[in-house]
């Protein structure tokens, strides 16, 4: 088979499978034409859908053919495992390992149970052997091995047996349920399901639809010099080419933050430029998860406005979320912002101030940070605020939880608790506002609990209702719109105790010294499975 009639007829047999998926929404690969390569590929996915089943798929003629085991393959030689003959899949679902959206066909989290090489037995031509409803073939691989044979049963063409022949890899009782672990990560489907890797894009090329969605700090790289010497030297407008992406950039020249006396204004330029050297600090917080952005493309001296639907001329390569809860009026389709280029995107947008949503991709419902919002009054000094981080401090020490605080970049600070898989936003409320009744039992002249500012006598209010779905704190190292464009920067919980910190000390002008010199203190805390003892 020529290789052009090869691609069609790969397009062709996935035409059933594309049929059934919403690409924009699922995580799956759409397919692209395989690449040949040495022996035939098998692999078994062990899938937890309506109903648990093994997906048992064989390299064909550059797709994968594809059966549902319900009861999973087995090396025992007495059982006849059903298996559903099922569309064919494309070669990039091979290594697929995570979690498909509840409501698309095959929502549910799926594991590599096992994976090898196979060939059919006595030089048998597969693409005729599956037609004629019986093949026989040999499987090597981590968990599997040994003469197996598909047979159909004749009550109708899904209908098939897996069998495992009388052999020297044959195993009496064998059950595949007492190895559930994947042979790609070790991990079992509860904990895949709990805290998935990766997921899927399925409108670009297959080879490209990995979106990481626990990308460790540093996987960014920030642009070389030759690339920041490409931006400084466009004019007001121009074309930038950052890791790999051609970016159109305007209105590079537009003052966007005013100047404060000792420190000149701040351009889209400048900003830009920040954004993309901050990149590896700042995308770990933003990577996997729907952001709300704060835009202010006329300069923060004049009003912004949250936008958070992701615009018609948004380059295609950029990670988007459909919000399946949506309701007509409300936010569709969000940005996730998970790459150098991304963020560079959304900044020549407009967008100033970030806020990522507390939750994670796939499951939007499950919180991975608690958050503490130390929300100042108009009579609350900094001191004020420190004192009652110091609280803080202290409640968090003596329960054994980790956390890290973040000064605002204003007036404010924030502290962020990591938490394990498992709560849901109710969870993190209550338990965050238990703590901060204690806390503002302490310093009770320091706080009111009143919702509005004008209702509070100028005290802070210790804010757990950021606890909540689409809920956000401003990400860590994004700008705020102020003058001198100030930062929001984690700390330590020693310099609680620098008479010298501020909220708004760091800029994007003197930030990028101090990650060089300190890095990031809450960095360490990012996807730590932290449990909250019971209060």
């Amino acid at each position: 088979m020529s290789a052009r009639s090869r691609s069609r007829g790969d397009r062709d047999r996935l035409s059933s499978y594309r049929a059934k998926r919403d690409f924009s929404v699922t995580g799956e690969p759409a397919g692209a034409p395989a690449t040949p390569g040495p022996g035939r590929r098998f692999v078994v996915q062990r899938h937890r859908a309506r109903r648990l089943h093994y997906d048992f798929r064989l390299e064909v003629d550059g797709v994968l053919a594809s059966w549902a085991v319900p009861k999973g393959p087995t090396l025992d030689p007495g059982v006849r495992q059903l298996a559903v003959h099922v569309e064919d899949h494309p070669m990039e679902y091979a290594d697929f390992e995570g979690v498909i959206p509840k409501g698309q066909y095959g929502g549910g989290d799926v594991i590599v149970w096992d994976r090898g090489t196979w060939e059919p037995a006595d030089d048998t031509d597969p693409v005729r052997a599956i037609a004629g409803g019986e093949l026989h073939f040999d499987l090597r691989g981590e968990k599997l091995a040994g003469r197996f044979a598909l047979v159909r049963t004749g009550r109708g063409d899904e209908q098939w047996l897996l069998i495992h022949k009388h052999d020297d890899h044959a195993r009496p009782g064998w059950d595949p349920e007492e190895l559930p672990r994947s042979v790609k990560t070790g991990r079992t489907n509860d904990e895949v399901a709990a805290a998935p890797e990766a997921m899927w894009r399925s409108d670009v090329p297959a080879d490209q639809a990995e979106v990481p969605l626990a990308a460790p700090v540093g996987r960014w790289d920030a642009p070389d010099d030759d690339e920041l010497a490409a931006l400084d030297d466009l004019g007001k407008s121009g074309t930038w080419t950052v890791a790999g992406r051609t970016l159109k950039l305007t209105n590079l020249d537009k003052v966007l933050f005013p100047g404060t006396g000792r420190e000149p204004p701040v351009t889209k330029r400048e900003l830009i430029r920040y954004s993309a050297r901050i990149a590896p600090f700042m995308l770990p917080y933003l990577a996997g998860r729907p952001v709300n952005a704060h835009r202010y493309p006329d300069g923060v001296d004049r009003p912004g406005f949250w936008h958070k639907e992701v615009p018609g001329h948004a380059p295609d390569w950029l990670t988007r979320w459909q919000n399946p809860d949506a309701d007509p009026g409300e936010t569709q389709c969000y940005a996730v912002l998970d790459s150098v280029p991304a963020l560079v995107w959304m900044v020549n947008f407009g967008g100033v101030e970030l806020h990522p949503w507390t939750s994670r991709l796939p499951d939007v419902r499950q919180p991975t940070w608690a958050l503490i919002d130390i929300d100042p009054g108009t009579t609350t000094g900094f001191d004020d605020v420190v004192e009652l981080a110091r609280l803080y401090r202290t409640a968090l020490e003596h329960l054994d939880v980790a956390g890290m605080p973040k000064v605002t970049g204003q007036r404010g600070i924030q502290i962020w608790v990591p938490v394990a898989a498992g709560y849901t936003f109710d969870d993190t409320r209550a338990w965050v506002e238990k703590v901060s009744r204690v806390v503002g039992r302490v310093l009770p002249d320091l706080v009111s609990w009143r919702w509005y500012k004008n209702e509070r006598g100028g005290l802070a209010r210790l804010d757990y209702t950021q606890n909540a779905i689409n809920k956000t704190l401003v990400a860590p190292f994004s700008p705020r719109p102020a003058p001198g464009a100030p930062v929001s920067v984690p700390i330590t919980w020693d310099e609680l105790d620098d008479p010298a910190l501020r909220p708004d000390g760091w800029t994007i002008r003197t930030v990028l010294d101090r990650v060089r010199d300190t890095g990031d203190p809450l960095a360490p805390l990012i996807g730590r499975p932290q449990h909250l003892p019971d209060l």
